[in-house]
């Protein structure tokens, strides 16, 4: 399989995040994605740097408010006072209901908390580079998948799937598999499928196509009453306006078995087949496996290699991106037990 990387993911490197009220390293950290680049290498996997340019797609999918906030953010930190390089800014105070986000605040803290929906994403001096070229990376996979590839996969970080029209969080800032998505409609496809298969609801990929028919948008995740991202993935969210019934979320309590999982990816495969798309994109979140620290399924190595094979029987054209993952040691092996299990299925 045709594989990407992001080549200047490592330049997003915040040290620290606050879990549960501590101070703790950051759990979405470089090595995640150098240990599935490195056992991509192994198994006989040539990484190719990004050739195709997001910036088109990139103002498709976010508001250019926010990705002007994004690319100068650091900038802006740092102006302040020249100590703040060494020290990484958290938003401390967010427009909630009845407050206003139409205006701008000149107060930097209070910018970052107009386009943040947590304090779980820190940012370091390369973030805008490093998400730049991570959705560089998924163009390029859903360019090669419209060139005729029948499947390209993504490694990259940081994540995308919970960065949201206008919004980041959840790790994310610019959203890889929207940026994906959209590049296969502008190349052509009439109808993309979305299916996130990540422990967390796709939040901010939903938030971009909810009203939107051209693409259907599935996600299976923990229960967002206990799990996050909270505050979206119920199961009666199903689309608004023209995107009325193009938005399906099978949410499955913490600790659920693995075939209760397996059960949910066929109710997904269902739907898919229903929609008759032109082109799958699959946010590959690999936290669903059971030794992850901060997830609640019980996904093993190999139910990853059955889960690259049912994608492979949906018999679309397939990108995979990389979202979250946070075994690090582990990432490597499981990304390459989906990738073989979708060959299998043509080979």
């Amino acid at each position: 399989m045709i594989s990407f990387h992001n080549p200047l993911h490592h330049l997003h490197a915040p040290q620290h995040e606050f879990f549960r009220g501590a101070r703790v390293d950051c759990f979405e950290k470089p090595l995640r994605a150098e240990f599935v680049e490195q056992a991509l290498q192994q198994s006989g996997y040539p990484l190719l740097a990004p050739d195709t340019d997001s910036v088109s797609v990139l103002h498709k999918v976010h508001d250019a408010r926010y990705l002007a906030f994004l690319q100068t953010a650091w900038q802006q930190w740092v102006q302040l006072a020249p100590e703040n390089a060494q020290t990484q800014p958290f938003p401390s105070v967010w427009p909630v209901r009845t407050l206003r986000s139409d205006v701008e605040p000149a107060n930097f803290i209070a910018k970052l908390g107009l386009y943040s929906m947590d304090n779980g994403t820190p940012m370091a001096a390369g973030t805008w580079d490093a998400a730049k070229a991570g959705a560089d990376a998924a163009a390029s996979a859903a360019m090669r998948v419209a060139q005729g590839a029948p499947a390209a996969f993504c490694c990259t970080r940081p994540p995308g799937h919970h960065a949201g029209p206008d919004f980041m969080g959840g790790y994310c800032f610019l959203n890889n598999a929207a940026v994906a998505a959209q590049t296969l409609l502008d190349q052509g496809a009439k109808r993309v499928v979305v299916l996130d298969v990540d422990y967390h609801h796709g939040n901010g990929t939903q938030s971009i196509f909810y009203g939107r028919s051209d693409v259907l948008f599935i996600s299976i995740h923990g229960d967002p009453l206990t799990e996050y991202p909270f505050y979206l993935g119920h199961a009666d969210e199903q689309g608004e306006g023209d995107g009325a019934g193009f938005n399906l979320n099978l949410p499955l309590p913490a600790g659920s078995s693995v075939a209760a999982w397996f059960a949910a990816l066929e109710a997904a495969s269902s739907r898919i087949a229903q929609y008759g798309a032109d082109a799958l994109l699959v946010s590959l979140g690999l936290d669903t496996f059971v030794g992850d620290p901060i997830s609640h399924f019980a996904l093993t190595t190999d139910d990853f290699f059955t889960m690259g094979q049912r994608l492979a029987a949906l018999h679309l054209p397939t990108a995979l991106v990389l979202e979250g993952g946070y075994a690090a040691s582990e990432l490597g092996a499981n990304a390459v037990q989906v990738i073989r299990g979708f060959e299998a299925v043509g080979s």
